[in-house]
């Protein structure tokens, strides 16, 4: 991103965000607390179902600023099975109370992700092909579903517009001359950032490997579409990194990784993960 990702922007943004998740749910007040006085409590998490642990740091957050004590029966990135207590929370009951559906809304998202994300991992790790997710993903949420992703197993592709160029078949439409422009790009982008453009057919593909780009996608080939294109670059231009992308599933994703490409993305990942079921219990 265009800023820079120090430990204390990224503290800083996961404070701001649980934050304002909370206020979200709270409003003007919790009216439960304006009957009775608060008094401690005990409440556990528990899941309902399996899955990948999701969403550690962001609960860690909240709990840190409503004054909550919270020891964890499962951490990020491991396996959870029905009827694990996955955290248990101890404190004042209004905070607890207040917080409920925050903590959980939180944790059972993050968590869905991950282990639909793991699943696609699982999958593809007998191949040398790394897995990515997208920006497809829901407005405000793309660091907290983009960490999810990674618990799950999967490498960030780019987090904006401002990380790496990506040149897609919507840009190739307003550039007359792909290798031109990438020239000209070089002098304007940092040193640093990578240039890929995104190819529907070989011939746009070989346009890419000519024109001097850092990784070309295959975007919305069948697996043997990928495999020519695999061959070309690898007798041509094996420096050039290759991604595939597009129609990438459960079902499918096994057929692309064992083409040769360097990675496979999906924004499967994030938009058909279905939400896992959690609970909280007063003990």
């Amino acid at each position: 991103m265009g800023e820079n990702f120090t430990r204390e922007n990224v503290g800083f943004m996961i404070k701001e965000f649980v934050k304002n998740a909370l206020y979200e749910d709270v409003g003007r007040g919790d009216l439960y607390a304006l009957v009775e006085p608060s008094v401690d409590a005990k409440a556990d998490i528990i899941a309902k179902c399996d899955g990948i642990l999701a969403g550690q740091i962001y609960l860690d957050a909240l709990c840190e600023q409503e004054g909550l004590d919270i020891v964890w029966g499962k951490k990020d990135g491991e396996s959870f099975a029905a009827g694990d207590i996955l955290a248990t929370l101890c404190g004042n009951s209004h905070r607890v109370l207040k917080t409920e559906r925050t903590l959980l809304n939180m944790l059972l998202h993050a968590s869905s992700i991950a282990t639909l994300t793991n699943k696609y991992a699982k999958i593809i790790e007998p191949y040398d092909v790394v897995l990515l997710d997208t920006r497809k993903t829901r407005p405000l949420l793309r660091v907290f579903e983009k960490y999810a992703t990674k618990i799950g197993g999967a490498v960030n592709h780019r987090m904006g517009l401002d990380d790496s160029l990506m040149i897609k078949d919507t840009h190739l439409k307003t550039i007359k001359d792909l290798k031109r422009y990438i020239k000209k790009a070089r002098k304007q982008i940092p040193f640093t950032c990578k240039i890929e453009v995104e190819a529907e057919t070989l011939s746009i593909a070989k346009e890419a490997f000519e024109a001097g780009a850092d990784i070309v996608m295959c975007d919305n080939m069948s697996p043997k579409e990928v495999n020519e294109v695999v061959r070309y670059r690898n007798e041509n231009f094996s420096h050039i990194l290759l991604e595939a992308s597009g129609n990438i599933s459960l079902k499918t994703i096994e057929s692309y990784a064992s083409t040769g490409v360097d990675a496979i993305s999906s924004g499967a990942l994030i938009h058909q993960a279905s939400w896992i079921d959690l609970s909280m219990k007063m003990t």
